[in-house]
């Protein structure tokens, strides 16, 4: 689990590179959070730094000692989407475009992306896995779905700003550990959820990355605002 602190920059495939390399041949499965290809306040600038799924071959070269979830901007011919890209065994085994864009408040991802379209599970050393981006797991619809698909594993990875304190408490961590147990309980699936941390346009991202068993039991943690690597181990 990479709880990683992306720049608004190009230069984040670099550090992605620097750090999978640093990884041990044991590890099976690394996970980046949301936009960590691109940092998440793009804006009118995915027209210059969105990532073509050709020019990542050096992630795609890696996954043949592990698999490799990062999330990025990616360009699709004239549309831009929000994706989670899961390579494999030296190549793309499966792109996530990001269904449920957010457009109130803070957020403004429809302005600069298009909706993706399904929710599709694929196969994978682990068994059958889902690929989830933030918030399309904030959908009841979502919770319906990988009900259907009953995957062995689903991936959340996440660019989630702090926000709604009270009593000493960050109310949307809250949520997401209802969230996040409450599909590992509806899939009878294991979740892996990797968050963002760092600071853009004045907001701090928590991370606070975690991971649930199939029963909704949480068996690790990482901790808040700080970037950090680490191994876990999950049974799959």
């Amino acid at each position: 689990m990479l709880q990683f602190k992306p720049k608004l920059s190009r230069d984040n495939l670099g550090r992605h590179i620097e750090l999978l390399n640093h990884l041990s041949d044991s590890v099976d499965l690394a996970i980046f959070p949301e936009l960590s290809l691109n940092g998440y306040y793009l804006q009118d600038s995915v027209f210059e730094d969105a990532w073509r799924v050709e020019e990542l071959n050096e992630i795609a070269e890696i996954s043949k000692r592990f698999d490799i979830v990062v999330g990025g901007a990616v360009r699709e011919g004239k549309k831009f989407f929000n994706s989670s890209l899961y390579f494999s065994n030296g190549e793309l085994l499966h792109n996530h475009r990001k269904l449920h864009l957010p457009n109130y408040g803070l957020f403004e991802e429809a302005r600069f992306f298009s909706h993706g379209s399904s929710i599709e599970s694929f196969d994978t050393s682990f068994g059958k896995v889902v690929s989830l981006v933030c918030e399309d797991l904030w959908r009841g619809s979502t919770f319906g779905e990988i009900e259907r698909i009953s995957p062995d594993l689903i991936t959340v990875i996440s660019s989630s700003p702090a926000r709604g304190f009270e009593s000493g408490k960050i109310e949307v961590i809250e949520k997401w550990e209802s969230l996040l147990r409450t599909a590992s309980i509806v899939a009878e699936a294991k979740v892996i959820f990797v968050n963002r941390v760092g600071f853009e346009d004045g907001l701090g991202f928590w991370g606070g990355s975690m991971v649930f068993d199939k029963g909704g039991k949480l068996l690790h943690k990482l901790p808040l605002y700080d970037e950090v690597t680490e191994i876990v181990e999950i049974g799959i």
